[in-house]
């Protein structure tokens, strides 16, 4: 664009200006462009802003010079189901997940927590979620061929103090939860000094956190698993009822930091949720977010429900699981929903070692659930 006055190659990515000079309208209007910095700069503006700024355009032409622009800054082109379907896309496939140290956990959920996207855990108070938080945080150190990813964790402390005793009983017992890993790999490494704790007491402590600490650790390699417990804790209590359109402006806020850091660095975020009551009496318009003919619901609204990949609730049951003369208080987990997995659950107990989940086939054998 020498001589034209655009001064998009100084600062637009590679391969963006070449899109838009191949383009009829683009090289008819190059003259018109003088007050236009980048090709981004075109997306950030509205169709009738962007014909004030350039006058001799029309709507029309403003519209194709948006299409123009967008085409020019897409990174890859548009996939189609049936390509996905073939494998003919890789760089899309899932690929590897963070195992939860657990085959039955992981069977269910395909593998794991994808790298990708936020994966959200919901629950009542004591259900156990903090477990299932604290035994990613191990996982994720292990090395790929063991279901880690060979990094550590972020663990973000909204609402209690981080629970280190139990933390260190499970780096104790993981010979135990882990088998078949090797007992070397499980010595050689230093579980508490990847675990990276925060505490932010406020919305605006815990925004400056996932906006510039967190960040900070992902790039220097430091962590891969981003943890937030809980993300109601704050937005619950600084919001009155009648500030719901402001506190979804922040939500919204919020979930996109997590959602750019997730897939920049290809991190997990996982996002442990509190429950509300579902109020009973018939209301069509009422969103389940997935549950049905449940008297709980995972806290903050259909605003946050569209912002999670992948939802999990967990559940505290009635009875006892027994093994080996070790007792725990039975666990649903359930898939609500996720773009990759059908709705499903299984039983699970937390343990001195961790949480383990049964499988069906063994719940009158080795395990009894009894009232």
């Amino acid at each position: 664009f020498s001589g034209c006055g655009w001064n998009g190659p100084k600062t637009a990515p590679s391969g963006e200006t070449s899109g838009l000079e191949k383009h009829t309208l683009w090289r008819g209007v190059l003259n018109r462009l003088a007050c236009v910095r980048s090709v981004r700069e075109v997306l950030s503006v509205s169709a009738p802003e962007l014909q004030h700024r350039l006058a001799l355009l029309s709507l029309r032409e403003v519209k194709e010079l948006h299409a123009a622009a967008a085409a020019a800054c897409r990174s890859s082109p548009p996939v189609t189901a049936l390509q996905l379907a073939r494998g003919e896309c890789p760089s899309l496939e899932p690929g590897h997940r963070l195992s939860l140290a657990c085959p039955v956990l992981d069977n269910l959920l395909r593998g794991g927590l994808p790298l990708r996207g936020i994966t959200e855990l919901a629950g009542e108070s004591a259900a156990g979620k903090t477990q299932f938080a604290l035994q990613l945080c191990l996982s994720v150190q292990y090395p790929q061929e063991h279901g880690g990813l060979g990094s550590g964790a972020v663990y973000i402390c909204t609402e209690d103090s981080f629970p280190i005793k139990r933390l260190r009983q499970l780096i104790t017992q993981q010979a135990r939860l882990r088998p078949n890993v090797p007992q070397a790999l499980i010595r050689s490494l230093r579980f508490s000094d990847n675990i990276y704790i925060e505490h932010t007491a406020d919305l605006e402590a815990l925004q400056a956190c996932v906006s510039q600490r967190v960040p900070m650790l992902l790039e220097r390699g430091l962590v891969r698993l981003v943890v937030v417990d809980s993300v109601a804790a704050l937005f619950r209590t600084e919001f009155q009822a009648d500030e719901a359109i402001e506190r979804a402006r922040h939500l919204l806020a919020f979930s996109s930091t997590l959602h750019r850091l997730s897939h920049t660095h290809a991190a997990p975020v996982f996002c442990i949720n509190q429950v509300s009551d579902v109020v009973d009496g018939p209301n069509p318009g009422r969103c389940d977010y997935g549950l049905v003919d449940s008297k709980v619901q995972p806290a903050l609204g259909i605003a946050w429900a569209n912002q999670v990949m992948v939802r999990l609730m967990l559940w505290r049951q009635e009875g006892c699981l027994r093994s080996g003369g070790r007792t725990s208080a039975p666990r649903r987990l359930e898939v609500v929903f996720a773009p990759h997995l059908p709705r499903a659950s299984c039983l699970c107990g937390v343990w001195e070692e961790g949480v383990r989940a049964i499988p069906d086939e063994d719940l009158g054998e080795e395990l009894q659930t009894t009232s």
